[in-house]
Parts: C-alpha cells; structure tokens; sequence
C-alpha cells in the first residue's frame, strides 16, 4: 500500500485516504507518494480506457488503499452528468500543424479545477468514513479566481462538510466573483480578503498549523491543490491528451508529446510530473507563465525569488508570486534536507536558490517561459482571426509561450504540443474583446453578450445566468482578520 509522507518530514507517514482527510501535512508540508517506484505502470493500462476508465486506473495506483469498488463508484459519481463534452477533457486542433488545445472548461463552474474539484468532496466523504472520523470538516480554501467557484460548487450541501473560501478584493474577474458570491449551499462561504492571492494562501496555510481545529468536533483541511486528493485528478488529463491524439492519428505510441501548461501554483503542471514519472511519454513540460514570472526565472536560474513587485494581469488566476506545489517536486529532486531548509529560507527572506545539480536535474524535464498581456492579446486575436478559435487570457499566455518554445532549439522535435486551457473565455470577456479590438467598456454581462455575437462561440449553460443571481456572501475582510473570521463561522 502507497504510503503517503510529508515534504518536511519523510518519517511522517499516512494513507492516501488520510493525506486526503488532512490536505497538509501538520508541519506545513504537502503529502506526497513516498516512493515515485510506487506510481510506475505501462501506460497502455491506463490509455486503453475512456477517460472514466483512465480515472480509475489512476486513482487505483494513487489511492490504493480505497479499493477498486469504492473507487469505480467515486468515478461514477464525480463525471456522470457534469460535464457538456463526453470525453470529458476533449483535444481540439488549433493552429499550424501539431498544435492542440486540451480543453478543459467544459465542467459546472467553466475552469480546469473543476475535474478535480467534481471528485475531491467524494473522495472525502468516502474518506471519513473509512478512517472512523467523526469531526466535521471545514474546507478552507484560498483561489485566485477558479479555484474557488468549483469547491464552493463542490462542496455545496456535502452531509458533514462546510467550506470557506478566500479571494484577493479585487483581483479577480467580476464573473469569477460572481460566482463565488453568488455560489449555493447553506454550508458555504465566499469572503474577500485585502490583499494579493499570495497573501490569502499564507494565511490559509498558517490556520493549518495554528487551528487544525478551529472547535471541538471540526477539523480543517484543504481544497487547494496542496491537498494530494485535488492534484491526483488533474493527472489523468494527460493521459486523456495522449489517448486522442493516437486516435487522431497525430502520433504514433510512443512518442513523446511536450505539454505546455499555464501555471501559477505549480499544481496543473505538477501532475504532468507524476503522469510522467508513471510513464507516460511526456518530452518535456512546459510552464508557461504571466508577467508574475517567479516559476520561469527559478526553471531558468534556480533563482526563486517572491520579493518583486506583484503585478495585476488579464490572466488574474495566475498572479502568484509563492507557488505551493513546487515543494514536491523540490522533495523529488533535492531531497527532505534541502527542501526544508529552501522551505525555511523562503519563509524567512523570501528567496532561496538550488545547487547547479539541482537545477540541471529539474530543466532536463521542465522548461521556464514567461508572456506579457501584450503578447497574450496577440494570441487571442491571431488564433481568432486565423482559425475562428477562440481562447481565454490564460490559455493565450500558454499559447504565446508554446510559440516562442516552437522556435527554439530545445522545442524542435516534439510529436506535438499541447496547450493545457484554463477556462472559458466568457470568464474573461473583457479582456478577450479587447484582445479582438473590440470596445469593452459595457458591463461584464454586455461584454458576454458582445463576445457572443462577435464570435459565435457558445456561452456555457453555468455562465449564462450569473448576473441574475442573488448575491449571498458580501464579507470583505483584512488578511490579518482570517483567523477571526474562520473561528466566528465554524460550526460543528
């Protein structure tokens, strides 16, 4: 059975379904597979399956100790009814030869987080249950804009489960925010925070290790992708990707295939590590970020630094300046000693800088590279213009990053690329429409409608409606008031 261990602490061990319970470890590391070794299998189990299918070869590998019955009923739970495409994540041909998009928007709350937030509220219930945990479980939860429209929808009504989630006032779209504050549940919570996302993770992160529980009878843990139930999901994507690019006839088995991804906490790109090192041919993986270039700096110096100006972007879910998920793949790489000790001095002077083996070992797997709004807007209006393709800021930064990698020696000869999407462009509809050249200045529900009648591009059943919703979370706080807040709203 996979035996689950902190980054921190290699002699702190768990089950997966436990990790899941916890969502961080209680030193402030993240739960990891103690044994990469434990993961490794002939990808041709898993692609030879529908993406349901690939879904429980996965999570049969990662979460062992829940059994293949629990988790087939899991599966069928988390994907049957959620989402408008049948493949679940299709791949769609764009651009010049070679060139795809994973489409990932096509669940409830139109992001990427919502293949994985469908199923983390389910392997939860199912893991309180197994583990005899009889506390109720507050999910606390910080996004920076997609993250937490799918928990709150995830988590909405869940039987012994409550969930609060923290937004940056005023750094995120006003349709991301409505979705939030409007979101349902008579056990949910939208509140906003001022400041930046980097801070409302923080402070989510420093309640784990001050308040693990909050009241007698409640226990916190996470839906973020520090919580290993989260991350596992999002893996099977790959797969998915290279199942239908070999039965597009795109490739041959075999080959590898480079996915470009955009990242902001590392978690997305982080399951391209595990599908990796599982064994799947991935080539090379690359993080595509925005003007908070703080990833591609590291992945070309070993440099990570967060003291820099945090700069407000069109791809706002990427604003990140303290990328969680890196710490595992840090463990992987560097080892508990030097991950702790990097851990330390980024808390303590906000930097920290790996050895030249270190960084050598990371850049043979990953490739750093970064795309201003500018450049993303010209993505946006050529994909448009040349294909009728029509993409989000996000997808478009990943796009503009895949182009500038085509172009060098290190990108030449991959099978194909593949752009992992973020959302639907209707999320962002203002910055799009400016993007095409289009007047933006209407409110975002005229600005969906323009998008629409300018590009014909559906808008999602989830979206449609979301200014005629009624707003239910108005609560806007410090950062330095969240322990407050969290305690005055935990009910048993």
């Amino acid at each position: 059975m996979i035996k689950y261990i902190s980054t921190r602490d290699s002699s702190h061990k768990v089950s997966a379904s436990r990790a899941i319970l916890s969502g961080q470890a209680p030193d402030g590391g993240l739960y990891i597979p103690e044994s990469l070794d434990d993961i490794r299998t002939d990808y041709h189990k898993i692609i030879d399956n529908d993406f349901k299918g690939m879904a429980r070869a996965v999570w049969n590998i990662f979460f062992d100790d829940y059994g293949s019955e629990r988790i087939e009923e899991i599966v069928e739970k988390s994907y049957t009814g959620k989402f408008s495409s049948p493949d679940i994540t299709p791949l769609v041909k764009a651009g010049r030869d070679s060139s795809y998009v994973l489409e990932l928007y096509h669940g409830p709350t139109s992001a990427f987080k919502d293949v994985a937030l469908s199923a983390l509220p389910n392997l939860m219930t199912a893991a309180r249950s197994m583990n005899d945990f009889e506390d109720d479980i507050l999910i606390l939860t910080a996004t920076s804009g997609d993250t937490g429209s799918a928990a709150l929808f995830g988590f909405s009504d869940v039987p012994g489960t409550s969930i609060i989630v923290f937004y940056p006032y005023g750094g995120v779209s006003d349709t991301q925010r409505l979705q939030m504050v409007t979101a349902p549940g008579s056990n949910t919570k939208a509140v906003a925070v001022k400041g930046n996302f980097d801070d409302a993770q923080t402070g989510v992160k420093q309640l784990f290790r001050e308040i693990p529980k909050p009241k007698q009878g409640v226990s916190l843990s996470s839906a973020n992708s520090i919580n290993i139930g989260r991350l596992v999901p999002q893996i099977v994507y790959y797969f998915s990707a290279y199942k239908q690019l070999l039965d597009m006839g795109a490739i041959s088995d075999g080959d590898k295939v480079d996915y470009i991804v955009p990242t902001g906490n590392f978690g997305d790109i982080m399951a391209g590590y595990f599908a990796r090192e599982m064994g799947l041919p991935v080539g090379r993986l690359v993080c595509a970020s925005n003007k908070n270039d703080v990833l591609a700096e590291f992945l070309e110096t070993g440099h990570y630094n967060r003291k820099r100006p945090f700069h407000k972007t069109t791809s706002p879910s990427m604003d990140i300046l303290v990328s969680s998920n890196l710490e595992r793949l840090l463990y992987y790489i560097c080892g508990a000693d030097h991950t702790l000790e990097y851990m330390r001095s980024l808390a303590e002077t906000g930097e920290y800088t790996i050895t030249a083996d270190e960084l050598s070992r990371i850049r043979s797997v990953f490739t750093g590279l970064y795309a201003s709004d500018e450049e993303g807007a010209a993505a946006i209006r050529a994909e448009f213009e040349a294909e009728h393709y029509l993409m989000d800021t996000h997808t478009a930064i990943a796009w503009s990053c895949m182009e500038k990698y085509r172009g060098s020696d290190e990108g030449k000869n991959a099978a194909a690329y593949v752009v992992l999407s973020t959302a639907s462009p209707y999320k962002f509809s203002r910055a799009v429409l400016e993007a095409l050249g289009e007047d933006a200045s209407g409110s975002d529900r005229e600005n969906m409608e323009k998008c629409h009648e300018i590009t014909g591009a559906a808008v999602p059943e989830g979206l449609a409606g979301i200014f005629d919703r009624e707003i239910r979370h108005n609560d806007v706080i410090e950062t330095a008031a969240m322990k407050t807040y969290v305690v005055e709203n935990c009910d048993k």
